[in-house]
């Protein structure tokens, strides 16, 4: 490792430190709080979000059909739609459905790819949102092993 790289994360350690010390930072302000991610329902989450989605076959979810392990369900979903600019994934079945949203780059690729947590059998309902407009694909994966507490 070089000496310079050593001391700029030193110095970055040092400042995130001191300002959670200081009370300047707390992890509220750092993680996504409030929102669509605090929504109970698929229905409130879609309102907070501002999204009406339509359903699209150029949108697909890669997920196992049987998941022997609730707590980490691999997805990736791929979106056909051009301008693609955000990829959300949820789980209709779990107590706050809002799983993951992804912001993508401009130029880049419109792939997600994530683990998720899954209580129970549930569809797992990817949006993909394109300018003004949202699309969905839907895919059901069966839990055997419940990952959110079962």
């Amino acid at each position: 490792m070089k000496r310079r790289t050593f001391l700029q994360g030193t110095l970055a350690a040092s400042a995130a430190g001191l300002a959670v010390s200081a009370g300047l930072l707390t992890p509220s302000m750092v993680m996504a709080e409030g929102g669509a991610f605090d929504a109970k329902t698929m229905e409130d989450a879609l309102k907070t979000m501002a999204l009406t989605p339509e359903d699209s076959a150029d949108i697909k979810i890669k997920a196992p059909e049987i998941a022997e392990n609730g707590a980490v369900v691999p997805v990736t979903v791929t979106s056909g739609v051009a301008g693609t600019t955000e990829i959300s994934i949820f789980v209709d079945g779990n107590p706050t459905p809002l799983a993951a949203t992804f912001i993508m780059g401009e130029g880049t690729q419109p792939e997600a790819s994530t683990r998720i947590k899954m209580g129970k059998t549930a569809n797992v309902v990817a949006i993909a949102k394109a300018g003004e407009k949202s699309y969905t694909a839907k895919q059901e994966v069966k839990v055997t092993i419940g990952g959110c507490g079962g």
